[in-house]
């Protein structure tokens, strides 16, 4: 069944008018909260649907308004919607009741913690981001689970949210939004090591790419990513090293030197980054050499072999650019047996 439609958020003074769907039983929106809206006519335009159910909705009439996408609404395997996507800050009369729900002006800032669908809370970021016109496409199961996303036609990354044990709550988020409410989720980090005559090993530094969306241009672990919805922490472990390197690995080549609970929040590019995630921490012996190596330029600028007590060194004393974490460098250490033999010389 495919069906046409309009949605609408009218803001003023920082705030949306929202509608809290609670009245029909069979409604799928119900009990989230979303614009105002609804469905064409025969014969409508966009434009002549948004005006008349916003004045059916709320009894008030538009007098100013954009269009700012179209969402692809995809819901189990019976339900595609394409929703013609509006904001307005202009508008005129009295306010009515809705036979919908309850309608509430919200506070931007609190948007999000409101029942949504996991897909609102993409578009939301990216009117928050000023996009002039952009083409979302969700994909939800029948229990209102986020199976696919796709911005302008291109794949958008979705993790799976998690529990302090690592275990999954059955929620699924997009990643932009996963660091913007700082939901906890898992990443895998994976350090390449080789012997060396000095603390033992040398440590395989990689330099972020200048347009990655954290930490740009510092330096940073051999290679680390996200684990995408539904996957697993060694497939993952292993997709990043070839991905971000080039390097064809094997799930015995990998030694798990242990997990670790980190986040942190900083500004980039002018927006807040929230970071909160469980990582999973190997290690990998086997030969590198660099010269053949094949790095993938939105990630890694480059890389560099560093002794591995000359890096816990600088990383304690923050004298080079780096988002490498002390305490991490500790347990890859005592999993090389550095720090125990450290300790027994001191």
């Amino acid at each position: 069944m495919e069906r046409l439609s309009t949605l609408c958020y009218i803001e003023q003074d920082g705030k949306y008018l929202m509608l809290h769907r609670t009245v029909k039983e069979n409604d799928v929106n119900k009990d989230k909260w979303i614009g105002v809206g609804g469905h064409f006519e025969y014969g409508e335009s966009p434009e002549e649907c948004l005006l008349r159910e916003v004045k059916e909705e709320t009894g008030y009439r538009l007098t100013s308004w954009r269009y700012r996408g179209v969402v692809t609404f995809v819901y189990g395997e019976d339900t595609v919607e394409y929703m013609s996507l509006y904001t307005a800050d202009g508008f005129e009369g009295d306010p009515v009741e809705c036979d919908e729900g309850e309608l509430e002006w919200v506070d931007k800032k609190d948007i999000a913690a409101l029942e949504l669908w996991e897909g609102d809370k993409i578009f939301f970021r990216l009117l928050d981001m000023g996009r002039e016109f952009f083409s979302l496409k969700l994909v939800y199961d029948r229990q209102d689970v986020l199976q696919y996303a796709a911005l302008d036609g291109v794949p958008m990354e979705l993790f799976d949210e998690i529990r302090e044990d690592g275990s999954r709550t059955g929620v699924v988020k997009e990643r932009g939004v996963v660091h913007e409410d700082g939901t906890l989720h898992a990443t895998v980090h994976i350090w390449i090591v080789r012997p060396n005559d000095r603390s033992g090993y040398d440590l395989l530094l990689q330099k972020r790419s200048d347009c990655k969306d954290s930490n740009p241009g510092c330096w940073d672990i051999s290679s680390a990513g996200h684990i995408e919805a539904g996957h697993g922490r060694l497939e993952s472990a292993l997709r990043e090293l070839k991905e971000e390197l080039g390097i064809d690995a094997c799930q015995e080549q990998l030694r798990e030197a242990g997990t670790r609970r980190c986040g942190f929040e900083s500004e980039f590019y002018g927006r807040l980054f929230r970071d909160n995630e469980l990582s999973t921490i190997y290690i990998y012996e086997e030969p590198v050499e660099i010269g053949n190596m094949t790095l993938q330029e939105s990630e890694v600028s480059e890389v560099e072999w560093m002794d591995f007590g000359e890096c816990r060194k600088k990383v304690s004393e923050n004298t080079f650019e780096h988002c490498i974490y002390e305490d991490e460098l500790d347990i890859v250490g005592k999993a090389l047996g550095i720090l125990r033999q450290e300790n027994a010389d001191m």
